[in-house]
């Protein structure tokens, strides 16, 4: 990188992290800190859902499959509207008439307080391994780029955001997450303007290229279950997105954080339908890059393995770019990265300030008290998400194996909330014993090639599919099994006024 691409870079992290700060004024209360002072504009709230969505793996993984394969996993974004729809009729009302900054309190009014203890903390777990992931992703990003030291970017990136994110609560993360939303756009289409005027015979010369081999394809349309198909990667799309919209502390916080019912029910739907075309726009990076280098025999040896695809973007970026645009492409990553991090630290300490610490250790606790709670669970969260990155960099196995289990948490997640949703009946056993079935069908979709061989029924489902499996049959196990209870127990089903 050159001195300005440097100047560039630095001063959106400075600018950010001061930004971001500004706002710990604004923090008098715990319930400023975590769902504001119902002053947010809705653009901002918006733009902030949308920021969530859009992390440093998709703004990379994204151009690299496009430059790798097609457009198959535009089938993903696709999904959206239809989850978008079902949160904007059923989730946001839900939420806004609990009215608690956590999303697990739902859990805990339909099957009691171990389902709130079992969700929250699988979302802990998780949004943990997501920010070292993150951290660990931007670190070997600016690596490539800068050749700069890997734990230091780790230690520095995750330190700037933990403090602006600490200093300013919600306010500053809805903020400084519009604002790098913003950031992220502008540099995406930068780099597709900055190809097509660069093309030896023209922009046409992309979409040429890009047909010929079949390059906005969306994959196969076949009904197989196995390979990643249209289908697969829709009906997928349409589950993981239900879980975000549903039960992710991140969007629930943003319901919240809205003004109003209709202005939070705007931006769920408006800040996914975004995603749509700004995703389109990461995957015609990816094919203008294979138009741009016409083959990938043209790049160095080690970008050719398809397994690092991911690496041709910030290749691209470093190598083709102008001075300043660069930083500006830099600076666009870490967006979209940062933006991730930030909401994880505020979600994190909010869940641990309203499921653990005001249910199991002090119910009345005063703002002060809840403020010094909220202050040092973000600044251990930041610490153990910084020290996560670190480990991955030669433990990259353990990461493997966490992301199984990452999934098999997930999808009781999401089947959980479906049962509590959709039934009529409060049956806690029913809820149990459809979350460990469920549970078990994942691990078995997850780990079928170890225990069963290659070959094996479990092995032949596209991985996709596991959450889709495991959360249908959590909720017809627990559906069907709390029917069951009910009319052997001589109850009558009634809906439940939380549901």
């Amino acid at each position: 990188m050159s001195t300005i691409d440097i100047m560039v870079f630095l001063a959106y992290i400075i600018g950010i992290a001061v930004f971001g700060g500004s706002f710990f004024k604004n923090n008098k209360s715990s319930s400023s800190y975590t769902i504001g002072n119902n002053d947010i504009p809705g653009w901002v709230v918006t733009m902030s859902i949308f920021a969530t969505f859009v992390s440093s793996i998709s703004y990379l993984a994204l151009p690299g499959n496009a430059f790798l394969s097609n457009w198959n996993a535009f089938a993903f974004s696709l999904s959206l509207p239809i989850a978008s729809l079902i949160a904007v009729k059923f989730f946001v009302p839900l939420y806004r008439k609990i009215n608690s900054p956590s999303a697990y309190t739902y859990m805990e009014q339909r099957f009691g307080p171990w389902a709130r203890l079992y969700v929250s903390l699988c979302y802990l777990l998780t949004q943990l391994m997501r920010i070292g992931t993150i951290l660990y992703l931007l670190a070997l990003t600016l690596n490539a780029i800068a050749g700069w030291d890997i734990p230091a970017i780790i230690i520095i990136t995750g330190v700037v955001v933990a403090i602006y994110s600490m200093l300013g609560g919600i306010s500053a993360v809805l903020w400084t997450d519009a604002i790098q939303g913003i950031i992220l756009i502008v540099g995406a289409i930068v780099c597709v303007v900055y190809i097509l005027l660069n093309m030896p015979e023209g922009p046409s010369q992309v979409f040429n290229l890009a047909t010929a081999n079949d390059k906005f394809s969306l994959g196969s349309f076949s009904l197989s279950l196995t390979d990643s198909t249209f289908w697969v990667v829709l009906i997928y799309g349409i589950f993981i997105n239900l879980q975000n919209y549903g039960i992710d502390q991140n969007y629930v916080q943003r319901y919240m954080a809205s003004k109003s019912d209709k202005a939070a029910q705007r931006s769920a739907l408006v800040g996914g339908l975004i995603y749509v075309p700004v995703s389109a726009l990461f995957l015609f990076i990816g094919t203008a890059l294979f138009a741009y280098y016409d083959s990938a025999a043209n790049l160095p040896l080690e970008l050719q393995d398809p397994s690092k695809s991911d690496r041709v973007f910030p290749y691209f970026i470093v190598n083709a770019l102008p001075e300043g645009l660069s930083g500006l492409l830099v600076a666009s990553i870490f967006a979209a990265g940062m933006s991730t991090i930030s909401t994880s630290f505020n979600s994190s300490a909010t869940v641990f300030l309203t499921d653990y610490y005001n249910k199991y250790f002090k119910s009345n606790a005063t703002d002060k008290e809840g403020m010094k709670v909220l202050y040092i669970s973000s600044a251990i969260i930041s610490i153990l998400g910084i020290l996560i990155a670190i480990a991955m960099i030669n433990v990259k196995s353990a990461l493997d194996a966490w992301w199984g289990l990452a999934s098999i948490f997930s999808g009781g997640m999401l089947g959980l909330f479906l049962l509590g949703v959709v039934s009529k009946s409060k049956n806690v056993k029913g809820a149990i014993i459809g979350t460990v079935a469920g549970i078990l069908v994942i691990i078995w979709l997850s780990l079928s090639d170890i225990l069963f061989g290659e070959g094996s029924l479990g092995s032949s489902f596209h991985t996709y599919l596991t959450i889709v499996f495991g959360t249908i049959v959590i909720f017809l196990v627990g559906f069907l099994i709390s029917i069951l209870f009910n009319r052997k127990d001589g109850e009558t089903l009634t809906v439940d006024d939380n549901s």
